[in-house]
């Protein structure tokens, strides 16, 4: 667990240090390898039912997950470092979240922030800027880009990471597309339940990081609303309260600016917690480290 934690943080930084990474996050050869299983196995019930999704993402990730149990131990761990390291690289992101949203806010005009604002909309549609819009926006793209990533990471290495990011690509753009009704509804599912405790974590992060009280009143409120048991809702409310709490306590709304001002100030305040949370959960992981509980 230690050279997770110091994977994790060796992540962030060279993110940061060499955006030219970004480039190389590309998922195309996951869109080909669908691509050639309809091809081949087009025609079969395997293929058609939601079951081969298990071919489509469980094929790569097998691979991946055979590299990892076989450097082990190896050489003092050194390789199946590395190898941990360059899986977590690759499915993080794979855009920075931090530099959209800055995006945004110093975008010159309202064009240029709508333009900038759809990169916080993956799943299509015509970006909004309105406040509580933009902070559920942040809050499901780190959700997506680095908390699923790095829970799932934590729990099976560099398997479960690439497990993450294929089926959430599975769930959503051209790879969706690619594949057969039953196997797009089974990725929706297969997706849910992997963000599922993901959210949790992230909300209960967030009432530590944040006003608890809100945060838990919210999360109770959408519950008691009727929410369905997968969806992730209570994320959105949570991040909600917790950036309206925030700016009170800043007076925050009352400082003079553009009409776009507000909506500006709710977004930097959920990028602010969405850090704030992420660090939570490395002092986590480190205090665990440290006391023994894990390697």
């Amino acid at each position: 667990m230690a050279l997770t934690l110091i994977a994790v943080v060796l992540a962030l930084v060279l993110g940061h240090i060499a955006p030219g990474l970004i480039g190389l996050r590309r998922y195309g050869w996951f869109i080909a390898w669908l691509q050639w299983l309809g091809r081949v196995l087009g025609g079969q019930h395997v293929w058609q039912g939601r079951f081969g999704l298990l071919i489509g993402v469980g094929v790569p990730v097998l691979a991946i997950g055979a590299g990892q149990w076989l450097l082990g131990d190896r050489f003092y761990g050194l390789p199946a470092f590395g190898f941990a390291l360059l899986a977590l690289l690759y499915t993080w992101g794979p855009r920075d979240l931090d530099l959209d949203v800055d995006a945004v806010i110093e975008a010159p005009d309202p064009e240029s922030r709508r333009a900038a604002a759809a990169a916080l909309f993956p799943e299509g549609g015509d970006p909004v800027i309105e406040g509580p819009v933009l902070v559920e926006a942040v809050f499901r793209c780190a959700l997506w880009r680095w908390f699923g990533v790095l829970f799932w990471f934590l729990l099976l290495g560099a398997a479960g990471a690439i497990l993450y990011r294929l089926v959430s690509l599975s769930a959503q753009g051209e790879a969706q597309r690619t594949l057969p009704p039953a196997q797009s509804q089974a990725a929706r599912l297969f997706v849910a339940i992997l963000n599922w405790p993901v959210a949790h974590l992230i909300s209960f992060g967030l009432a530590l990081a944040a006003n608890f009280d809100s945060v838990l009143a919210a999360w109770r409120d959408w519950h008691a609303s009727g929410g369905l048991r997968l969806d992730i809702g209570f994320l959105g409310a949570a991040a909600r309260a917790s950036v309206v709490c925030e700016l009170i306590e800043e007076d925050a709304y009352a400082i003079d600016g553009p009409a776009q001002a507000p909506a500006l100030l709710e977004l930097r305040d959920a990028m602010s917690l969405v850090w704030r949370i992420l660090l939570l959960w490395l002092a986590m992981i480190a205090i665990f480290v440290v006391a023994g509980f894990v390697n």
